[in-house]
């Protein structure tokens, strides 16, 4: 099966109609059967049913058509990027986080580097879940995570980013939001909104809350259930300070608590790239001047 089956087939999928199909091909009509034909030998099963009104898809045709529109789409933008970066860049770097807030001054970092390393291209990567599996499988370059998370990893390097607090987050028209610090007994009789993979860290004030024995709680899924749920008005929850977004929908006030969380950069021991080095000093220099910043 070749790219000029596919155009056909899917030309003939949408016009269902030989003529006209080879007509927008630019292909004659018996030079287009033939490939249909040679096309559904292959594959080993019929896409069209012929008659004197023209061809119809058969149903399993149906869904052949929709997969392979997908993979030329698919195959178009690959080479599209392939051709922006050929044109542009000489070295890529891709960088993978949980969410776009993890790293705030990710993007100012993309534009410092453009202006010393124009020819690198910075790929940021969003997996909620599985970025270290995707980080040892060097389907990442660099990794954002906590450094307990990084104890007995071989052939890696970790480069310590920030510190972050843990945060209440509120309505902000909760009674709380005026406040500059949140204590456990502010929280007594109300319900606190635990779970969805929290770090160790933040499980140990959660169940310091809970074990009091004043203050409700219901596990929530991930953080983007728990936001909505805040948002209902269901509940408040403790988060890292790395996950609020600024936006300003919620409030976020630190928690008064000693617990907190080292944000770090993984890169791989053996990528000895002085891009990816210049690139982690920047995203480090930009953490260390947003000393006012809340993280």
């Amino acid at each position: 099966m070749n790219s000029k089956q596919i155009d056909y087939c899917i030309e003939l999928a949408h016009t269902l109609n030989f003529t006209r199909a080879a007509e927008n091909q630019f292909a004659s009509q018996p030079t287009f059967s033939y490939q249909i034909k040679l096309l559904e030998e292959e594959i080993g099963f019929t896409i069209f049913e012929r008659s004197g009104k023209g061809a119809a898809l058969t149903p399993a045709g149906e869904q052949f058509v929709l997969t392979i529109t997908s993979l030329r789409d698919q195959m178009k933008r690959a080479i599209e990027q392939g051709q922006n970066f050929s044109a542009k860049y000489r070295d890529s770097i891709s960088i993978n986080m949980m969410t776009r807030c993890s790293l705030y001054f990710l993007p100012e970092a993309m534009r410092l580097m453009t202006d010393t390393h124009p020819e690198v291209q910075i790929e940021p990567q969003f997996l909620y879940n599985g970025g270290l599996e995707a980080f040892l499988k060097n389907e990442s370059d660099i990794h954002f995570t906590l450094e307990e998370l990084t104890r007995q990893i071989p052939s890696i390097k970790v480069h310590k980013l920030f510190t972050s607090r843990i945060y209440l987050i509120a309505c902000r028209d909760d009674p709380l939001a005026d406040k500059d610090l949140i204590t456990e007994e502010d929280l007594y009789g109300r319900t606190l909104m635990v779970g969805g993979g929290s770090p160790a860290a933040l499980r140990a004030v959660q169940q310091r809350l809970i074990s009091s024995g004043r203050i409700a709680y219901f596990n929530s899924h991930d953080h983007d259930t728990t936001l909505t749920n805040i948002a209902a008005d269901r509940g408040v929850c403790l988060a890292p300070g790395f996950l609020n977004d600024h936006s300003g929908q919620f409030a976020w006030i630190p928690f008064d608590c000693h617990e907190s969380f080292s944000c770090v950069l993984c890169t791989h021991k053996n990528d000895a790239r002085e891009s990816i080095a210049d690139f982690v000093k920047i995203l480090q220099g930009l953490y260390r001047e947003a000393t006012a910043f809340p993280l």
